[in-house]
C-alpha cells in the first residue's frame, strides 16, 4: 500500500495589474486660441497635475486655430478637451476643467493627498 504525502499548500501567485504610484500621465489638451475657456482650462489643468501628478505627467496644449486638422484625427468636438492618452485606456473630459473633482473621476486619477 502506498503512503500519501502530505500537501503543503502553495502560495497563490496573482497577476492581476495594479496602478503603480509612480505610473507615468500623458495628457494632451486641445483648445481654441486665448478664448476664456481655453485660457481656464490650461490654468485648472495646470493646478490638479502639480497638486495630483506632480513630477509624473506630460501635458502638451494644442491650439486648434494653429492646427486645425489635429481636430479630425483626434476626434476632437467641442473645446476645451482632455485625452489622458497614457495609462491606458484613453479617457475624454470636455470643458474648462473647474470642476477638480469631475476630472479626477473623468480621467481615473486618484488623489494621494
Amino acid at each position: 500500500m502506498k503512503a500519501k504525502r502530505a500537501r503543503r499548500a502553495q502560495p497563490r501567485v496573482t497577476n492581476a495589474p495594479r496602478k503603480a504610484a509612480s505610473s507615468r500621465y500623458v495628457l494632451k489638451l486641445y483648445v481654441a486660441g486665448q478664448s476664456p475657456k481655453s485660457v481656464n482650462a490650461i490654468v485648472n489643468i495646470k493646478k490638479l497635475c502639480e497638486a495630483n501628478l506632480q513630477g509624473r505627467y506630460v501635458l502638451e496644449v494644442i491650439d486648434l486655430h494653429q492646427q486645425p486638422q489635429l481636430a479630425r484625427g483626434e476626434q476632437i468636438i467641442a473645446v476645451p478637451t482632455l485625452i489622458r492618452e497614457l495609462p491606458s485606456p484613453l479617457r475624454r473630459v470636455i470643458g474648462d476643467l473647474s470642476s477638480t473633482e469631475r476630472v479626477l473621476v473623468g480621467l481615473d486619477i486618484r488623489s494621494e493627498a
